[in-house]
């Protein structure tokens, strides 16, 4: 995800601190990791220096001084162009499983005990995702995060069960002594 473009997403609602950025992208994103607040104010420097967003003034609501942030029509142009652009598949799919796998029958070690145990860690997680989304208190926002990340774990665990059913054949391809 684009950090610099959901702030300004976030900022075309209007004028805001990056303190209520962060909040509000932790609220619209929730199964999204939190953004560190270093993260969110060095982005929005990175927006000014680029003439995407500005500063409109501060103030301190009882509080410590906030600088105030909103986008600019150069902002808005590149939002609307980010928006637009279709994301493309990933062209090489990097699977951090699969190469767990590969190194446990280069080493000796036990990759069905090892896809048994990923399978385990991939259930619970399914399991906790399944009670967030079900929650009668999950706003849509909540309930569809949760479901994309139901969807991958899906396919990952389809993913180590067919791969779990064809060791015998990998670990002779890959260790063939």
């Amino acid at each position: 995800m684009s950090t610099r473009h959901i702030l300004l997403g976030l900022l075309a609602a209007g004028p805001s601190h990056g303190y209520d950025l962060k909040r509000r992208h932790d609220e619209r994103f929730p199964q999204a990791r939190p953004l560190a607040y270093g993260q969110v104010y060095t982005t929005l420097q990175r927006l000014v220096r680029d003439g995407l967003a500005e500063v409109t003034g501060t103030d301190a609501d009882g509080g410590p001084e906030r600088t105030l942030y909103r986008t600019t029509d150069a902002g808005t142009r590149e939002l609307g162009r980010w928006a637009a652009e279709v994301s493309p598949p990933a062209p090489f799919v990097a699977n951090e499983i699969f190469a767990k796998v590969v190194v446990a029958i280069l080493a000796g070690g036990d990759p069905a005990a090892y896809l048994a145990a990923q399978r385990a860690a991939h259930m619970e997680r399914m399991r906790q995702l399944t009670a967030v989304k079900t929650d009668p208190a999950a706003d849509l926002a909540t309930v569809l995060s949760a479901d994309y990340a139901l969807n991958h774990l899906d396919a990952e665990l389809r993913w180590m069960n067919t791969t779990a059913a064809r060791l015998t054949t990998l670990t002779a391809e890959v260790d063939p002594a």
